[in-house]
């Protein structure tokens, strides 16, 4: 929707597919390719110019070193339960911004929380942003719920209602 290619990583080939159809123009397995050496590849040794991070730990590193010079990296989780190295001298070397990013940033500033309602409005209405709804339970079974999210097999996001 802002004309970016959009590479994702996956661990596994499971959701190789799921990720292409769900938009992505490269998919990485990362227990089969290394992440720089694609990366540096499929943009012409350029490096990634955003990286969205939501795992961290050691899989934070090679982000790193894949990306462009003056490249930005937007750390948004921690579903990685293992220290997430600094990489100090690539962040130096490349001239990186790191930034960390909780929603709240967003809901706490209203007229953020407005661009960003116009922006994800204008994608769902133009068909250009599709919500992938992986299953829905119900409050009764919050439990399999959790379970099935702990699970990481889902592609895309698990609704509870209530």
């Amino acid at each position: 929707m802002v004309g970016a290619t959009a590479i994702a990583i996956t661990r596994t080939r499971a959701k190789k597919q799921a990720l292409l159809d769900a938009g992505a123009t490269h998919v990485i397995v990362s227990d089969e390719e290394d992440i720089v050496e694609r990366v540096m590849t499929l943009t012409n040794g350029q490096g990634a110019r955003v990286v969205f991070d939501p795992v961290g730990g050691p899989s934070f590193e090679p982000l790193t070193q894949s990306m462009a010079r003056g490249g930005i990296l937007l750390l948004y989780g921690a579903l990685s339960t293992e220290p997430t190295p600094f990489p100090l001298f690539t962040v130096l070397g490349k001239s990186l911004t790191l930034k960390g990013f909780l929603y709240a940033e967003i809901i706490s500033d209203l007229e953020a929380l407005e661009r960003a309602k116009a922006f994800i409005l204008k994608g769902l209405e133009s068909g250009e942003l599709r919500p992938l709804i992986a299953k829905t339970f119900s409050l009764d079974d919050i439990q399999e719920a959790h379970k099935f999210l702990e699970a990481n097999q889902q592609i895309g996001k698990i609704i509870v209602t209530v």
